[in-house]
């Protein structure tokens, strides 16, 4: 029987056990933050969504004030590429769950800033307030300007970024939910793209 060296045999074993710990760490997700407080995951948004969420671009909703469950919801959609995004997608991939609950946390906490400086067309957003009434009011209160009904802010959201989410759900390329999905065809069916076009208005008022 053939004797190996006792070098080699330890260089052979050393060699199985570092691919077998490098194939480990290839397949785990660590946590990017592990044991990170709320304030820090958040403050990792800000550079878009603003400091505590108040977000000054018009493509960028602002988070600050909403609903913690509607945040995770949409952080894990974002990270499942249910919902179409440019970046979104690919920066939610990188955090766990308990992170987005923690973002969560922290902007629930938060005061919401409603967008400054948009232009409104008065009597579009008249008719805007009535359409709202009579196909949004229920899900979304009191001009959904309300955390507690876990949807997001539409009173006070800059005007552009509605008005992409609003396309999306229109197009399809976004998946509304069977009750707001109903509601949406029959204001479309009466109302006409006007009708998306009378509330953007009327939200950004």
């Amino acid at each position: 029987m053939k004797k190996f060296p006792f070098e080699a045999i330890v260089t052979a074993s050393l060699l199985i056990v570092l691919s077998q710990s490098a194939f480990a760490e290839k397949k785990a997700k660590p946590k990017i933050m592990s044991g990170a407080s709320a304030a820090m995951i958040a403050n990792t948004c800000a550079g878009c969504h603003g400091t505590y969420g108040a977000s000054n671009g018009p493509s960028i909703p602002i988070l600050g004030g909403m609903s913690a469950v509607y945040l995770v919801e949409m952080m894990e959609a974002f990270k499942a590429d249910d919902i179409p995004s440019t970046i979104m997608g690919r920066l939610a991939k990188g955090y766990t769950t308990e992170e987005f609950e923690r973002m969560g946390e922290y902007f629930a906490k938060q005061k919401f800033v409603a967008a400054t400086g948009q232009k409104s067309d008065i009597k579009k957003a008249k008719k805007g307030a009535k359409i709202h009434d009579k196909y949004c009011e229920k899900c979304h209160s009191e001009q959904g300007t309300l955390a507690y009904d876990d949807s997001g802010f539409l009173k006070g959201q800059w005007k552009s970024y509605l008005s992409a989410q609003l396309k999306d759900f229109h197009s399809k390329d976004r998946q509304a939910s069977k009750k707001m999905a109903k509601k949406m065809k029959k204001m479309l069916k009466k109302e006409g793209s006007a009708g998306l076009e009378a509330l953007l208005e009327f939200y950004s008022k």
